[in-house]
């Protein structure tokens, strides 16, 4: 029997100043004003028409993720949180984070986003060498990067995430080891680290930059784990590092298989009914522009699709197995409704590759498996 995950809220706010060359993501050049007041109301619409569906459970962790939400100004994510507040039960210990750029940080701006309930801000940093911040497309600098952390804490975020990423084009060790060593000299909770992939319908994969050779960046990606582990950020996910007590909730909920509503242009959702014993993902509508004409008519603005149980053990293992903790076995009962038995033959296979091990009721990856988890993955696909 399935039984009822936590839930989170995701929210897009799809506006950006520019669009990165590397960036995959539902993201559009702004030009001119934002429609913050439209796109507020269509939010909270999209929202309403989703709250049957989760009657009586709350929410506890909320992610306004972009493109660039900071964007927006600090009275429209407060008539955001406060719509959402009237219409969900949010818990009163809820995390609520949001991406900012470096670029629009100003201090008034984040005292203003810390008064609208705002608690966790995820500055995208992604390197502090103006080369290749160049290279990448960023509107800001290394110096605007260093003081929006400090504009973070100065606004009373005493919880904030740095992004960085590595395998920049012609990056050498030394200039990733400069990186973190900066990021955790501006001493955030959290830290973010990440290699650059050319994805699909992105600038970069279309015209490829001079990327590191593999055997580079993986001395890269360990110099640089050795350095977070060494200031304390312990690595519980495959790109996430965080101080005691840091760790990110909302994250963490999707790598558990948890539920989440996603509301705003291109968001997507997932949310589990226990008296139907099904596991539903939802999608929106992609275009800024067709979200906001087709706000109220659910049937243009987005669409759902039950889980088939013959996917359920990937979906499952695709998430969890993100974690350095891995999962109990029970968990994988309760969430999925499904017999262990479900992730046979693979599971055996991967146990005696040494991909994975099983431990006291506890099912996680090697530092093998870990490393090479699309291949453990591959081996539970339908």
């Amino acid at each position: 029997m399935l039984s009822t995950p936590p839930l989170s809220l995701y929210i897009h706010v799809p506006w950006c100043v520019r669009k990165c060359p590397y960036c995959d993501f539902n993201s559009h050049a702004a030009n001119g004003a934002l429609p913050e007041r439209e796109y507020v109301e269509a939010l909270l619409i999209d929202l309403e028409q989703q709250v049957p569906s989760v009657a009586g459970r709350a929410v506890e962790t909320i992610f306004i993720g972009g493109g660039t939400p900071s964007l927006f100004s600090p009275a429209a994510i407060a008539d955001l949180l406060t719509g959402i507040q009237s219409r969900l039960e949010v818990a009163d210990t809820a995390e609520i984070s949001m991406e900012a750029n470096p670029g629009t940080a100003e201090l008034e701006k984040f005292k203003g986003f810390r008064e609208a309930g705002v608690n966790r801000l995820s500055i995208g940093v992604q390197s502090f060498h103006d080369p290749h911040l160049k290279r990448l497309g960023r509107i800001h600098q290394s110096r605007e990067a260093r003081r929006a952390a400090e504009v973070a804490r100065e606004a009373g975020f005493n919880n904030f995430n740095l992004d960085l990423m590595f395998g920049l084009p012609d990056q050498t060790i030394d200039e990733a080891l400069a990186d973190v060593r900066t990021a955790i000299q501006l001493n955030p909770t959290h830290i973010s680290f990440y290699q650059l992939t050319l994805e699909p319908n992105t600038v970069f994969h279309k015209y490829p930059p001079r990327l590191p050779e593999d055997d580079h960046i993986w001395a890269m990606q360990q110099s640089c784990q050795a350095l977070l582990a060494d200031a304390g950020y312990r690595q519980y996910e495959v790109s996430a590092y965080a101080r005691d007590g840091y760790r990110c909730r909302h994250n963490i909920n999707y790598w558990r298989f948890g539920d989440y509503l996603g509301i705003g242009a291109g968001a997507h959702g997932k949310i589990t009914n226990t008296e139907q014993q099904t596991i539903t993902r939802t999608w929106k509508i992609k275009h800024p522009q067709h979200y906001l004409a087709f706000a109220g008519q659910p049937e243009r603005q987005g669409g759902q699709a039950p889980v088939a149980r013959e996917d359920l053990p990937f979906e499952f293992l695709m998430n969890h197995l993100r974690l350095r903790e891995g999962f109990a076995e029970s968990e994988f009962v309760e969430t999925t409704g499904l017999a262990l038995s479900a992730l046979e033959p693979a599971l055996s296979d991967c146990v005696a590759a040494e991909w994975l091990e099983r431990r006291g009721g506890v099912i996680r990856c090697t530092d093998t498996g870990w490393n090479f988890l699309d291949n453990v993955l591959q081996r539970f696909l339908n």
